[in-house]
């Protein structure tokens, strides 16, 4: 982890404790100085799956930072009184390297989503960001890396996006993140955002804090995942009582 940033660490994960403007604004200044940056966004879900799986967990702390994306990362945060200032989503964060890299013609590789996705963005995104340079669009439809690295090292992107979902999309950026100087960063779902195939919950629900309940309303199947989060918040209670008890 890099030291730029304090952190709060919840059930063993450091979050920055930073806000989303700060933190773009440092990775920014690492795309332009050509510094090798790994970023996790992790909520929850990613949290509790690292806590019950040791080599995950082991390779989110090779992450140069790591997001809190998802207000239960807040939550739990104030629960170990050490509140952090704000959520950094994935998706917001994407957006704005992408508008940054229209306007400083930066280079941008996507790797991940559903071949109808990609095929939607080879569309949407020369539209939306006519100053990217936009060098490499894959589906996540592979079973084998080579093809994908080999592309990537030989076309040298400022920004890779990996929309993998995790643990996949983190575990293909630790093994070839050396392959540029460059930024990489796992998007989860981003991509069908993007691509419009995912509606985003309307401003008032991402104000509120309930995007996780507009999306779980539209997408019943993410019940399961909403599920993670009583056991979640237990864990960190647990967290802070030991805290307390060694203070």
């Amino acid at each position: 982890m890099q030291s730029t940033f304090p952190t709060v660490t919840v059930l063993g994960i450091p979050f920055v404790k930073t806000t989303a403007a700060n933190f773009t604004a440092t990775l920014q200044q690492r795309i332009t100085q050509g510094q090798s940056t790994f970023v996790v966004t992790a909520n929850p879900e990613i949290v509790m799956y690292a806590h019950n799986h040791e080599d995950y967990h082991a390779l989110l702390q090779d992450a140069d930072f790591i997001t809190p994306d998802g207000i239960g990362i807040l939550d739990g945060a104030k629960i170990l009184k050490q509140p952090l200032p704000e959520r950094i989503t994935g998706f917001d964060t994407l957006q704005t390297l992408l508008k940054w890299g229209s306007d400083q013609h930066r280079s941008a590789y996507f790797v991940g989503a559903k071949p109808a996705v990609i095929a939607q963005l080879k569309t949407l995104l020369p539209q939306q960001y006519p100053g990217l340079n936009i060098v490499g669009l894959r589906d996540g439809y592979f079973q084998d890396d080579t093809d994908v690295v080999r592309d990537i090292q030989r076309t040298q992107p400022d920004m890779v996006f990996a929309a993998l979902g995790f643990p996949k999309q983190e575990q293909f950026i630790q093994a070839h993140r050396h392959v540029t100087k460059g930024l990489w960063m796992g998007v989860g779902g981003s991509f069908d955002v993007l691509a419009g195939a995912v509606d985003r919950a309307p401003q008032f629900w991402q104000d509120h804090h309930l995007e996780w309940f507009y999306r779980t309303v539209k997408e019943p199947k993410r019940l399961k995942r909403i599920a993670v989060i009583p056991h979640y918040l237990q864990l960190v209670r647990q967290q802070a009582k030991r805290t307390q008890s060694r203070g």
